[in-house]
């Protein structure tokens, strides 16, 4: 654990966040003697991520239209960025796994890497509050801001804008369900317009899958 926290720059008042934060659902299954999986703890860092995110986003680029930045965030915060962060500060190696994890490659996994890092940013919140997630989120996002290219394609934007156009309409996104053993699992989510599913789309991980859907949503409208 100190090495972890020499490699982020940050020591733990609570180090229980922290073991939370590093343990994926596959361990605390195995286990099954009441260990908690870093699964909320996920939940919790993709928010804290989106507000420090929007806000260097928003201050960066004074000029830049709501719908650019949304672009923008969406290709910083995407699991390619997200995974990549974790591997350099090589997250995956102090992951605690379940044997079949371990055993397939789940320490390197794009979809495992991401939720830890997101634990990870939570783990530091809960820890030390808004200020120290920041500095943390923020040594990443700076470097990255530096040498960045936006190649991600964000249908779910896209998508938005299209739906704006008529303020009676709203979209939502439902997960409906996952598929595949722990170490290989595929996510499965709905956009729907008002009540109706206008596209459907799978992926290793949930925002993939909602992109995914987002896209299908796109081509069925004849703007894919």
């Amino acid at each position: 654990m100190e090495t972890l926290e020499k490699r982020i720059s940050y020591r733990f008042n609570n180090r229980s966040y922290l073991m939370q934060a590093l343990t994926h659902s596959s361990f605390a299954n195995e286990r099954n003697n009441g260990s908690k999986s870093n699964e909320r703890m996920e939940f919790l860092g993709d928010s804290v991520l989106s507000l420090i995110t929007s806000q260097f986003l928003f201050e960066t680029y004074p000029d830049m239209p709501e719908g650019e930045l949304s672009k923008f965030k969406a290709s910083l915060v995407c699991t390619e960025s997200l995974s990549g962060f974790a591997s350099q500060i090589c997250l995956g190696d102090y992951l605690f796994l379940g044997k079949g994890e371990t055993l397939t490659g789940g320490a390197h996994r794009p979809s495992i890497l991401e939720d830890a890092f997101e634990s990870l940013i939570a783990a530091i919140y809960l820890d030390g509050g808004l200020e120290k997630a920041r500095e943390f989120v923020l040594g990443f996002l700076r470097p990255a801001l530096e040498n960045h290219n936006i190649n991600f394609k964000d249908y779910k934007t896209t998508l938005q804008e299209v739906i704006q156009q008529n303020p009676d309409q709203s979209i939502n996104y439902v997960f409906v369900g996952s598929s595949g053993p722990d170490h290989d699992k595929v996510f499965e989510a709905e956009v729907r317009l008002n009540s109706n599913v206008i596209g459907r789309g799978k992926g290793k991980s949930k925002k993939s899958a909602e992109q995914a859907a987002a896209k299908e949503a796109l081509k069925l409208m004849g703007l894919g």
